[in-house]
């Protein structure tokens, strides 16, 4: 028989870490590593509208890492699991501010906030910031309320989110876009 992606072991509303434990679909962490697959999800649309060789590698790259990160959370912190998972490193997050670096030293001074917009991609790069942060937020809520997260996963998460803003605005420029620059009113 082949296999099932269908187990029907969360019909009513519970779903199992690594390691086993069930935990209710509702539980913190279940919602971290969700943030985090659907963080995944939009750079993969991101990568569909653009035709960049180089992005789509590095994104390519964040996304196997995510798949790392979704799998530290969704690992019972009490229990060890009986298969060796991926890690992050300090490397991983190096790499990310090198991409940053790489980006910014093409790019022209920021004067002002600016608005999402400019580029199909870079909008969807936006929205994946913003992803990226409330996925953030949720592993800092975890902490918070004694659950464990890894120090690389929210330092990793922080530095992704600084790099897809870093790289909205590179497709922007990459592609001819215009920023647009946030005109605050003030009566």
């Amino acid at each position: 028989m082949a296999f099932r992606v269908y187990t029907k072991t969360g019909d009513k509303g519970s779903t199992g870490l690594i390691g086993g434990t069930r935990v209710p679909k509702d539980h913190i962490r279940i919602e971290a590593y969700g943030t985090v697959d659907e963080l995944n999800s939009v750079l993969g649309v991101v990568t569909d509208q653009l035709g960049d060789k180089t992005i789509n590698e590095w994104i390519l790259e964040i996304q196997d890492r995510l798949f790392t990160v979704g799998s530290s959370l969704a690992t019972d912190p009490d229990k060890a699991p009986k298969m060796k998972l991926p890690d992050l490193h300090e490397s991983d997050i190096n790499w990310l501010e090198q991409r940053i670096d790489e980006m910014d030293d093409q790019l022209p001074q920021m004067k002002s906030f600016i608005l999402p917009g400019g580029h199909v991609a870079a909008s969807h790069a936006h929205v994946a910031r913003c992803v990226c942060r409330r996925a953030e937020r949720l592993c800092v809520h975890m902490q918070s309320n004694g659950e464990f997260v890894a120090d690389e996963v929210l330092k990793y998460l922080n530095r992704l989110s600084d790099f897809l803003f870093v790289l909205a605005r590179f497709i922007v420029h990459q592609n001819g876009g215009v920023e647009i620059p946030w005109r605050p009113r003030i009566q």
